[in-house]
């Protein structure tokens, strides 16, 4: 029998990824989006065409495409009828959009997941919410040698027991943290195998990435067209990026093995690379040398994150695609669809 699975945020970056995955995987796929790409309107390319791309993908790929909120539970409840599984990717993903409008993170982020754990329980389906690195807060200690491009750390990787919500944080911090509490409460409450994934660093093709969100996109996009890229503070923050595809997997991979739990999801030490590392890789490929502006280091902003994702791996999740495989594949895409992006050059 055909097993169905409902994306929230389908039409998003990495919702468009897990769509395209369980598609291929053989499943009925629904997107559930409500096409409203906040983090697009600063980007200087956020069109109708970058809008409207990854529907019209999913679409061809044969996925069912739904309008809706998921701060409109009626409407999410009525789309999941006969559905096996939810995979939340639904979300306000912008620290400086939750400054200046918190109301629309707290939400999108905090009332739509409760939506979303809601018809999960009422479904008897297991549910995965994305959550974020964010919910670590911005002060991991870490430090920066004399000439080095990027921070380091001992141990190199963090795992999940590190503490959170430390240092400066946003109302983007508040609202991830308090989906996962959520999660966790639908888990030990109602017996739901529900897991929150901390992703970290995730990037690649039909990424629409500006300075607000999609950080290794934003790069590769404004390198291939010629664009000065701006960093906020000395470019040496570093992270473990990790493909797309690899995250995608990892929904798959856990509910063929639903242990409920918070998991970081990154491509761990193998894949640790900083700003203006990632800015040279980028470079290299191209074959060309980018202009870089500096500005001020943004309130919030952490320095430095590797994932250890020792307990990710305990229901199957393994990432492959290294730093160098996965941007060159993102770089192909952007000069492939040069002409959604709106940019002359």
């Amino acid at each position: 029998m055909t097993k169905k699975v409902l994306v929230t945020g389908g039409c998003g970056f990495l919702g468009s990824h897990v769509c395209e995955l369980f598609r291929k995987e053989g499943w009925d796929v629904v997107s559930f989006d409500s096409m409203t790409k906040y983090e697009l309107k600063r980007t200087g390319y956020g069109t109708d065409a970058t809008r409207d791309y990854n529907w019209n993908f999913l679409k061809s790929l044969g996925v069912t495409m739904v309008k809706g909120d998921i701060r409109n539970q009626e409407h999410l409840l009525d789309r999941t009828e006969g559905c096996d599984f939810i995979v939340h990717t639904a979300a306000q993903p912008a620290m400086t959009i939750s400054w200046e409008d918190p109301e629309l993170d707290y939400s999108t982020n905090v009332l739509g997941t409760f939506n979303v754990l809601e018809v999960a329980r009422k479904r008897n389906i297991p549910v995965v919410n994305t959550s974020s690195i964010h919910v670590y807060g911005n002060s991991i200690n870490a430090s920066l040698k004399e000439g080095a491009t990027s921070y380091e750390r001992t141990p190199v990787e963090i795992p999940e027991t590190q503490g959170t919500m430390i240092g400066q944080i946003s109302p983007l911090h508040a609202s991830k943290m308090s989906a996962e509490h959520y999660v966790r409460a639908y888990s030990d409450m109602y017996g739901i195998k529900a897991a929150s994934f901390r992703f970290t660093g995730i990037y690649g093709e039909r990424q629409f990435g500006g300075e607000d969100h999609g950080w290794v996109a934003n790069f590769a996009i404004r390198s291939v067209f010629g664009l000065p890229l701006r960093i906020f503070g000395t470019g040496k923050q570093t992270r473990d990026i990790i493909h797309a595809a690899d995250g995608a997997q990892s929904y798959l991979a856990f509910f063929k093995n639903p242990i409920p739990g918070v998991y970081n999801i990154g491509g761990a030490s193998a894949h640790k690379i900083s700003l203006l590392e990632c800015i040279q890789l980028i470079g290299e490929i191209l074959g060309k040398k980018q202009e870089i502006l500096f500005e001020v280091e943004r309130p919030g902003d952490m320095r430095y994150f590797v994932c250890d994702i020792t307990e990710a791996k305990k229901f199957g999740f393994a990432p492959s695609i290294k730093p160098k495989e996965g941007v060159t594949r993102l770089l192909k895409w952007i000069e492939s669809e040069k002409s959604v992006f709106n940019i002359a050059g």
